[in-house]
């Protein structure tokens, strides 16, 4: 097969599907100048490519090498359908590249009214500013200034002049794909840049750094004996955890296997955990709108890895282990994975897992049902902003919820509605628990309705 950036730019959307549905295959990755290949959907106007990939997880703000996104690239080449497509996928419409010039910089440049017409009903900005001191009403034609201008007032819009402010520093590049093309790439940690502790647990040292122009985070693990068979058994284990074709699962995107290091390496995600979101100060308002979407995202999620055959197993669903990206998507982390050799019998997250799971041998649990408890614990954290059983240590809790019945009560105020989809997401019966398939269409409904 051609280059997938070729198969890309000339539009071949069945070899594309056939390259996506191989899970180790990176669709965020950039070439030589970092296109990533809905950059090049975008700019080529492949539509149904652009769509495929967006359901697929690609990022929608990732930078290229002249920190352009994909929504300059549609604007500038005029291409309506798939600025209407990205703009309804969380695009960042008043982004600014290299030179200042966000998409309505471009789209009035090239004279595409309706693409700038669509841009500030949007939210589109005619007053910001590029490194030229221009906005974008100054690249555009008479008629359609005086159209733009017309409409920003309208929808209350202050056109003073937004002066220009460099924001390359964000961190939205694609992702090189140097390194990530082999297929279970295994790097040296002396190519890690670690600059920045972030947390010290029971699992391994977490440090915030940069690989291959990358921001990533590098989870050391935590061995009181790091053996042949550990370091075989994490090469083996490692390559299932590339999950890069789903939205809302971030991937593990290298290891590094060096005795007595063993390292996995993810994205950078600026808001940190749910956990963070939720009981922490990671800045993010999460409405009762907001709580929902993490929701179905994590659900979407979930719902891709109980697809995968065989199942991943060892990996245990808590607000802990889900990360928040950039544009706010809740995304399953598989650096949580546990692997194999790693903290066998020990259990540090009781609250979010079902009672059966903590009696039974792993080879006895329904797993899909297990997943499902923890789910409901999770709707339980967004709906009320607690922590489960914050009062009790996680000894007493696995305990207790395993032994003495004890279950999260459900306050008044709680929607009646989500109410008894977390009570059918904690049947006692683990066989009557919905499936995530299911789940997913009642919590739609709640967004629309909410």
């Amino acid at each position: 097969m051609d280059d997938i950036f070729t198969q890309v730019r000339e539009g071949n959307a069945f070899h594309v599907r056939v390259w996506l549905d191989n899970t180790e295959n990176d669709l965020n990755q950039g070439d030589d100048h970092r296109f990533s290949l809905l950059h090049w959907a975008a700019r080529e106007g492949r539509t149904n490519i652009v769509d495929m990939l967006i359901q697929r997880g690609a990022r929608i703000n990732a930078t290229n090498m002249g920190d352009d996104t994909a929504l300059h690239l549609a604007a500038g080449h005029g291409h309506r359908d798939v600025v209407v497509m990205l703009l309804h996928n969380k695009a960042n419409i008043n982004a600014i590249n290299e030179h200042g010039n966000t998409p309505l910089h471009y789209a009035c440049f090239w004279g595409f009214d309706q693409i700038a017409e669509d841009l500030v009903n949007n939210g589109a900005l005619v007053s910001i500013a590029n490194k030229y001191d221009e906005v974008p009403l100054d690249k555009a034609k008479p008629f359609l200034t005086k159209m733009l201008k017309d409409r920003a007032l309208a929808l209350g819009q202050d056109l003073s002049k937004i002066p220009f402010k460099d924001r390359s520093w964000l961190g939205y590049k694609t992702r090189s794909r140097d390194a990530l093309l082999s297929r279970h790439p295994g790097i040296d940690i002396a190519q890690l840049q670690l600059v920045g502790h972030v947390a010290s647990t029971h699992s391994g040292e977490t440090w915030r750094g940069r690989w291959q122009d990358n921001d990533i985070v590098a989870k050391i693990l935590n061995l009181v004996d790091c053996t042949l068979r550990n370091s075989r058994d994490f090469q083996e284990e490692f390559p299932r955890l590339r999950i890069f074709n789903n939205p809302n699962v971030l991937p593990v995107l290298a290891c590094c296997n060096q005795p007595p290091n063993l390292v996995v390496i993810s994205q950078f995600m600026p808001f940190g955990s749910l956990f963070n979101t939720l009981h922490g100060e990671s800045g993010i308002v999460v409405d009762q709108n907001q709580a929902l979407r993490f929701a179905i995202d994590i659900a979407r999620g979930m719902e891709f890895l109980h697809s995968m055959e065989p199942m991943i197993p060892n990996f245990l669903l808590t607000s802990k282990h889900v990360m928040i990206d950039e544009d706010l998507t809740a995304r399953i982390n598989m650096a949580d994975y546990r692997f194999t050799f790693h903290e066998r019998g020990k259990e540090y997250n009781p609250a979010w897992m079902a009672p059966e799971a903590m009696l039974k041998k792993p080879v006895e649990i329904n797993l899909k049902a297990a997943d499902m408890w923890s789910f409901a614990i999770l709707l339980w954290e967004l709906e009320t902003r607690e922590v489960p059983f914050a009062d009790l240590t996680p000894m007493e809790i696995g305990m207790k919820v395993a032994l003495e019945g004890l279950r999260i009560k459900i306050p008044p105020g709680i929607s009646s509605h989500m109410s008894r989809l977390i009570k059918i997401c904690m049947n006692e019966e683990a066989g009557k628990r919905p499936r995530y398939d299911m789940v997913i269409p009642i919590l739609e409904k709640m967004k629309l309705s909410s």
